[in-house]
Formats: structure tokens, C-alpha cells, sequence
């Protein structure tokens, strides 16, 4: 028996205009499930252009409480009409801190909980987070939706592959990560493109789990500090290869069909969370490789 789910991950350009995004968003998410994705990923602080390019203090305002964030209200309406799973993205404000964060939104309009980024980057020539963003408190988090238990992790958490494994330890089918990358202003030879997407496509084949990553596209302006987006959205199945991708420039989505029994089955016969050896991996919670059991 099969049981089989349809995913998809949406690519555009966003401006300053917080509603024209969040209409641009519904209006590809509405395509996406209409083609008959159930789980729909929309890339990575989609409300404005990436204001973390350079450190304005006006710009901490942009961050809202979840229920008082636009994109989530509003498609939480989105996910209930349409019967869709919906991880959104938003600047959360909480007290005194500000987190780069995710709300699991379920088929029925649900949140299920809140996702805080891990990894906080910050590289002066244009991905300022570390002046935005406190470091996320909530841990690696897995959600069980109304179609699949689903990992969900952002941007920069994808570079790193203790995360997708948590999240497979933990159950997660599918793991999605939200993204915005691109150029680096500092060297116009530099294109992360297709080291970024090896990088995500070893947490498939290594944890066996496919992986859905949305992208932004289009050239953004910061005052004089520019990022160009590189698009290429994709999604890998479960032994790494890519089975859906789009271009650099385009607005769209990828969609593909998921057999998660078919994977599972797999995933189990290849043995390698069998075979794990969690004793002799202390040395991964070190900073200097010096292992506490040593």
C-alpha cells in the first residue's frame, strides 16, 4: 500500500510591498495546489526584499508577534480553504527578542508550533542576520501533519547536516528548508548554486528522507549593498537525486510525488539507522573536536 503525497516549492521575486508579496505567495500556492500539492513551501522572510543585507536599525521593526503576522493570518485561511499544509516563514518578535522563524500551519488552518533558526549567519558583504536574529531557542522540531511528519529547518540550517539528522531521529518523512541565497557582494566570482544544493541533497541520501527547498529569485537593493538570487529551487528524493528543479530567474514552483510507504521501506532495508553508533559520536557536541568522553 502506498502513501504517496504531492510537494511543491515556491519560487518568486519580492519587493517592499509586504501585501503584493503575500498575494504573489497566494497566487503560486493556489497553482501549486491546484496541480495537487498538499504540503506547500514558500521561501525563506518572503514578506520584504532581504532587509539583511545591511544593519538598519529601523528594520527590527519589521518583526511581529505570530498572531499578529500578516502572512501567517492570512494564510491560515489559505491552508484551511485549499485543505494544504503551509510552513511560513516570518520575523518573530517575542518581548525582547527577535527570532528568524517558521509557522507550521496545517490543512485545517492550525498552527502546530513555531520553528526558531538555529544557525544564525553573518558576512558583512550582505547576510547581516546575526544583528537581526537571537539565536533560535526551540530545538530541532518535527511536526505531524495531516499528510506527512514533516522536518523543517532555514536557510543557513541547511548547510549543516547535524540538523537534518535530528530531524530524521525524530521522525520527519520530509525535511523543507526555506532559503534566501544568492550572490556574495564581496566577490562577483563566487556562485554558491550548486555546492549549496550538494549540500542538501547529501541529507537525502544520507538520512534517506527527500528534501524540498524553496529559493528566492531576482537582484535586491539595501542602499548601495546588492544581492542577486539565484533561484533553483529544488526537490531531492531519498537517495539524493534531484527529481524537480527550476531556473535561476524564474517564478513558479517544483512539485513531485512522494511514495513515503516506498520510502520508508527503503529506508529501512538499508540499514543505516540500525547501524548507527551513538556511543563513540560524543565529539560532535564539541566546538574543538576534544570529546567529553576522552
Amino acid at each position: 500500500m502506498s502513501m504517496e503525497v504531492k510537494v511543491a516549492a515556491v519560487q518568486m521575486s519580492m519587493g517592499w510591498n509586504v501585501d503584493e508579496n503575500i498575494q504573489k505567495a497566494e497566487k503560486h500556492v493556489r497553482a501549486a495546489a491546484a496541480a495537487g500539492a498538499k504540503i506547500i513551501l514558500i521561501s525563506e522572510l518572503f514578506e520584504r526584499v532581504y532587509f539583511c543585507a545591511k544593519e538598519k536599525a529601523e528594520y527590527m521593526q519589521f518583526a511581529e508577534e505570530l498572531e499578529l503576522n500578516r502572512a501567517v493570518n492570512h494564510f491560515r485561511g489559505i491552508a484551511k480553504e485549499l485543505e494544504v499544509v503551509l510552513p511560513i516563514s516570518f520575523y518573530e518578535r517575542k518581548n525582547t527578542a527577535r527570532y528568524n522563524s517558521i509557522a507550521i500551519i496545517d490543512a485545517d488552518g492550525e498552527v502546530l508550533g513555531v520553528y526558531r533558526k538555529s544557525h544564525i549567519p553573518h558576512d558583512v558583504s550582505g547576510y547581516q542576520e546575526k544583528f537581526y536574529f537571537n539565536i533560535g531557542d526551540t530545538g530541532f522540531k518535527v511536526w505531524k501533519t495531516k499528510y506527512a511528519k514533516i522536518g523543517v529547518a532555514i536557510c543557513w540550517d541547511q548547510w549543516f547536516p547535524e540538523a537534518a539528522r535530528c530531524m530524521a531521529l525524530m521522525g520527519a518523512e520530509i525535511l523543507f528548508y526555506p532559503t534566501a541565497i544568492g550572490s556574495e557582494p564581496s566577490d562577483s566570482e563566487i556562485d554558491t548554486k550548486d555546492h549549496w544544493q550538494r549540500v542538501m541533497q547529501g541529507h537525502a541520501g544520507a538520512n534517506l528522507v527527500p528534501v524540498v527547498c524553496a529559493n528566492r529569485i531576482g537582484q535586491e537593493y539595501v542602499d548601495e549593498i546588492g544581492v542577486k538570487f539565484y533561484g533553483s529551487s529544488f526537490i531531492a528524493d531519498h537517495t539524493g537525486a534531484k527529481i524537480s528543479e527550476m531556473d535561476r530567474d524564474s517564478e513558479g514552483y517544483v512539485i513531485a510525488d512522494l511514495d513515503l510507504k516506498a520510502i520508508d521501506d527503503y529506508r529501512s532495508f538499508w540499514g543505516l539507522f540500525r547501524d548507527r553508533r551513538p556511543d563513540l559520536y560524543g565529539v560532535i557536541s564539541t566546538l574543538d573536536g576534544v570529546s567529553k568522553f576522552q
